[in-house]
């Protein structure tokens, strides 16, 4: 294709927002102008004319209605103001039933649940992460969970398959989306086939890597409609092209530099049917049919690793190892990455962890944390596994334990997602 890849380095900040527009102009009427996180560093802004919002939400609602089918109450934990997510997801789920929108205000939230009740099924949607805490301050609070039905749907960020497992301990179903500020808001979505799907390649490795590649991050899995989105997989990215005709700003062969690929079902189909497994019979909500749609995956930002020894160590790998143990996990907030010097040439991977439990015993907690950590690296990480065994000492990970909202994590409250690498000092 002589089409070249398009990025934000390369389109975005090289040519005014204008510029990007259809016919070269900005039109001021029922334009959005959203803003994304800035977790790469810097904000970026974006329009978006009525015709494709409208588009967005009808497929986001048909999206809710196909996991969910009934009526129902979403409580809206998307940051809101200036942000794609937030607005859109309340203004497309309207259509399914009442929306409020408290944003992630914990507080505000147990309040929703407990003026409304438990008759009504509820969705509730955010960062994956963030409804784990929701879960734990609605306990802390003494509302009990189980006379409620909840429904989760989850963006902005991967999900591994520990954390599923926990919401899923109160959410009957968990489902995550696929899309980015500056490219669209619902590229994909997961069903309950790419749910199946990510779990047995997790089981086995080698389907996993006829599937996804030899990267050894669980990638999140998806299914997209191909008549609005031509997926490439270019030196192991993720190029996408919307396709539909009703962008004010159109994505051609457009980079935002996730690594992951594409599969046809029939392709899916038949790397399962050599391991004895069969796509087709997962069952749908309501028995309804499954779609026999392609496949995309996603790994993750190809630059969000710290370099160690010769080895990527991906924030999603960590993640695993410090939430692997379900009863330890519950103490544990946050995380976040970082190279650290320690002197004479030297560094050494520190990982940074919230604790909410201020009377843990800190250096058993360390010791355990870091023995899962490099436990999974060397499962995961052929690279890493070498260097252990080429050097016993690379294996001696720092782990830093800190209150909730302290240390690293001190902006978290005022960013929209969470920051997984941060920079030494």
């Amino acid at each position: 294709m002589r089409f070249p890849i398009t990025d934000k380095k390369r389109y975005i900040e090289r040519y005014p927002i204008a510029a990007r527009c259809v016919d070269g102009r900005l039109p001021l009427v029922g334009v959005e102008m959203d803003e994304s996180s800035g977790s790469s560093g810097t904000p970026f802004n974006w329009v978006r004319g009525r015709l494709e919002l409208d588009e967005v939400h009808r497929q986001l609602s048909q999206f809710a209605k196909y996991q969910f089918r009934e009526p129902v109450v979403t409580i809206n934990a998307f940051s809101m103001g200036a942000w794609s997510t937030g607005i859109n997801t309340a203004k497309a789920l309207q259509r399914n039933g009442l929306v409020k929108s408290p944003g992630p205000d914990l507080d505000r939230i147990i309040e929703t649940l407990r003026l409304l009740g438990p008759g009504y099924p509820y969705v509730i949607t955010g960062y994956p992460p963030f409804l784990r805490e929701i879960i734990e301050h609605g306990a802390a609070q003494g509302l009990d969970w189980r006379a409620f039905r909840l429904y989760g749907i989850v963006g902005g960020e991967g999900m591994s398959e520990s954390l599923r497992d926990r919401l899923l301990t109160t959410f009957v179903a968990v489902w995550s989306a696929y899309g980015a500020s500056d490219l669209d808001i619902g590229v994909a979505a997961e069903t309950p086939m790419t749910v199946w799907l990510r779990r047995n390649a997790a089981a086995n490795p080698e389907l996993r890597r006829q599937l996804f590649g030899d990267d050894p991050r669980l990638p999140m899995v998806f299914q997209y409609n191909p008549l609005d989105y031509m997926v490439e997989r270019v030196d192991g990215e993720v190029v996408i092209t919307v396709s539909r005709l009703c962008m004010l700003s159109p994505r051609i062969r457009y980079n935002i530099h996730d690594s992951g690929g594409g599969h046809s079902y029939t392709d899916v189909v038949n790397v399962c049917r050599d391991f004895g497994l069969d796509p087709s019979s997962v069952e749908s909500p309501y028995g309804r049919p499954a779609f026999r749609l392609p496949v995309l995956f996603v790994h993750g930002r190809s630059d969000a690793t710290i370099s160690y020894m010769g080895a990527n160590i991906y924030p999603e790998d960590v993640e695993q190892a410090l939430f692997a143990d379900s009863a330890r996990s519950d103490q544990l907030g946050a995380f976040c990455l970082e190279l650290r010097d320690i002197g004479q040439g030297a560094s050494r991977p520190c990982v940074h962890v919230e604790v909410k439990n201020a009377t843990i015993d800190a250096e058993t907690l360390r010791a355990v944390l870091r023995e899962s950590v490099v436990r999974r690296l060397k499962l995961n990480s052929r690279d890493f596994r070498n260097a252990v065994t080429e050097n016993p000492t690379a294996a001696e990970i720092l782990i830093e334990l800190h209150r909730p909202g302290e240390g690293p994590f001190a902006e978290n409250s005022q960013r929209i997602k969470r920051r997984y690498i941060v920079s030494s000092g």
